[in-house]
């Protein structure tokens, strides 16, 4: 298992930014697919975005592009979450997954084996 330790949320109005941030523990972060998913109040937990072991590929939900983007420091142990015009119905819990075997992008919450404790964004309009 991996301990992951999401930070960086908070309340920010309708338009503004926001950057998440999840630390990882172990030695073997660069081999690890990492994820972002976000649940908000009475919803299930939804994909967000991933991204691959070198960083060099993001893939996002619909809803984010061209809005969030995500990122990596394989040196820092650490995936981030830089989210920007942000909408009210962003507003949810942020949960940072780690994908230990690093064989694919996935969006499914069993595609992850190993999660944050969240950190809980809120978007006033």
């Amino acid at each position: 298992q991996v301990q992951l330790v999401e930070s960086g949320g908070g309340l920010v109005q309708a338009g503004g930014s926001l950057r998440l941030s999840c630390a990882a523990s172990g030695r073997t972060f660069s081999s690890y697919v990492m994820g972002w998913f976000r649940q908000a109040p009475g919803k299930e937990r939804e994909f967000v975005a991933a991204i691959s072991r070198s960083g060099a590929l993001p893939y996002y939900t619909d809803s984010v592009k061209g809005r969030f983007t995500i990122s990596r420091d394989n040196a820092k142990n650490s995936v981030y979450l830089q989210m920007s015009s942000l909408k009210p119905e962003d507003s949810a819990v942020y949960y940072c997954a780690a994908d230990i075997s690093g064989l694919r992008l996935g969006r499914r919450e069993y595609d992850y084996d190993s999660w944050g404790q969240g950190t809980q964004v809120t978007v006033s309009s």
